[in-house]
């Protein structure tokens, strides 16, 4: 499925179920908590049981209430092993 604004949200019905009162934050390693230069302030993350499986979740630090990024099991992993294998690295 895919996600853009023509597409399917395909974690429309997880988003809003979950849970994310009882989440505990986290903020990533490197991520600023001057907001000097970051409109939102530092990332933080979060990983959230529902159902039968465990999603994670990011947002900006100082927008508690705003926009939350949800990843299913497999998106996760599958980002974590682009992060691990350079995928993301800034050009040189």
């Amino acid at each position: 499925m895919r996600n853009d604004r023509h597409g399917i949200d395909d974690k429309s019905s997880v988003r809003g179920g979950l849970d994310l009162s009882s989440a505990s934050w986290r903020r990533l390693p490197g991520s600023s908590g001057d907001c000097g230069n970051e409109s939102g302030g530092p990332v933080e993350y979060a990983f959230v049981t529902h159902g039968n499986a465990t999603y994670a979740v990011l947002r900006q630090g100082l927008e508690s209430d705003g926009t939350v990024l949800v990843f299913t099991p497999s998106e996760w992993d599958a980002f974590l092993l682009g992060v691990r294998d350079g995928e993301f690295d800034r050009p040189r």
